[in-house]
């Protein structure tokens, strides 16, 4: 069990509270190890949450009232409203890409506190899936240019960029909502607006156009998630709708974002062609011409995971119809040696064949980058 600290140990909050973003942060309790709140960053993000209680803990992987407590199951949206743990980050590395990045930065934040049905994030957290904020964001941001440094200009272009080396920011969490809860994700804008070399990248289910006024000059590619709106409604629990993050693709351009889409994942069912020619066309006549013309897309159909499984049962089993189809999927093991359930090889390989047609056919504009 941890410590209660007194937050007027701290120093006076120095970042005012962000807007409320429809109630998906209310957060009452703050988890944190001692040199997270002895940090410049832990200081200002404990101001923007003044009435939230802290309490002290050694690790931000040992707190036991949150992982591996079966019992949160049934407060699984509670605890991503309620809570917050403060970190510090101490193994710092890029990893290797090759899909959406080139590179995968360390992170400055995990989790998140939206719920969507199919994230994989918990799957190494057990049953609780806060947001976690890594507040030694000056040793990341140092790292991430000395790494960008080290590799010199990109000798060729590749499917994640022609010029720039790309660097994922946000793997493990929503950089648009960690941006409500600290400036870590402002810093890494700012950060990569002065690497000429090197360029940002995040995926987003959750419009905060707070990051409008962050000037990224280029340097950060927001990839909005996009899938047909019944899916989401289902699924992508307490995101902003497709139609809010439709509405903000050409704004973020205009910002002076790069931004792509990201179709994730791609959910095979009834009636699920009709749905997504639907929302191709509905972005072939909404989109600028500016917006179409720097647009690209990866398409990720739905992978799965049985311990997921049961946890989704515990709090939102209707997703599980749509998720878990045993009949039209098979084992799969992951990079990091979990097993995971994907649509077998030829269920597979047929839908994307035929998104990609239905791309290609209504949306000629949008090039592929990518799909598995």
């Amino acid at each position: 069990m941890g410590t209660a600290v007194p937050l007027t140990l701290f120093d006076p909050p120095t970042t005012p509270a962000p807007p409320p973003a429809d109630g998906l942060l209310r957060v009452r309790e703050i988890y944190a190890e001692p040199a997270a709140l002895d940090s410049t960053r832990g200081r200002r993000v404990l101001g923007r949450f003044p009435e939230a209680e802290v309490i002290e803990v050694p690790s931000h992987w040992r707190i036991p009232e949150l992982h591996g407590n079966a019992g949160n199951v049934d407060r699984w949206v509670r605890v991503k409203t309620e809570t917050l743990v403060l970190g510090v980050k101490k193994s710092l590395s890029a990893r290797p890409n090759s899909r959406s990045s080139n590179w995968i930065a360390p992170s400055t934040a995990n989790g998140c506190a939206m719920a969507c049905a199919y994230c994989y994030v918990p799957r190494r957290k057990g049953y609780a899936n806060p947001i976690t904020v890594f507040t030694n964001i000056e040793q990341i941001t140092g790292y991430l240019r000395r790494h960008v440094a080290r590799q010199g200009p990109k000798a060729e272009p590749d499917q994640c960029d022609p010029v720039s080396w790309v660097y994922d920011i946000g793997e493990n969490s929503d950089c648009s909502v960690d941006a409500l809860v600290s400036d870590n994700v402002a810093d890494l804008i700012a950060t990569f607006r002065g690497l000429p070399t090197a360029k940002a990248s995040f995926a987003t289910k959750f419009v905060n156009r707070q990051l409008l006024d962050l000037d990224p000059a280029g340097r950060t590619r927001v990839r909005f998630s996009l899938m047909p709106d019944p899916d989401a409604k289902l699924l992508d629990v307490r995101t902003s709708r497709i139609d809010e993050r439709i509405g903000a693709i050409d704004d973020f351009v205009e910002a002076g974002y790069e931004v792509h889409l990201n179709f994730s994942p791609v959910v095979l069912r009834d009636g699920w062609e009709a749905d997504w020619t639907a929302l191709l066309r509905r972005l072939d006549d909404q989109l600028t011409p500016r917006t179409k013309a720097q647009a690209a897309a990866e398409v990720i159909l739905l992978t799965h995971n049985r311990d997921l499984h049961e946890v989704n049962l515990g709090w939102h089993p209707k997703a599980e119809d749509l998720l878990w189809r045993p009949e039209v999927q098979q084992p799969k093991r992951s990079q990091n040696g979990q097993w995971n359930v994907r649509y077998r090889n030829d269920v597979k390989r047929a839908g994307v064949e035929r998104l990609q047609e239905l791309v290609a056919t209504t949306a000629p504009w949008l090039r592929i980058r990518y799909a598995f």
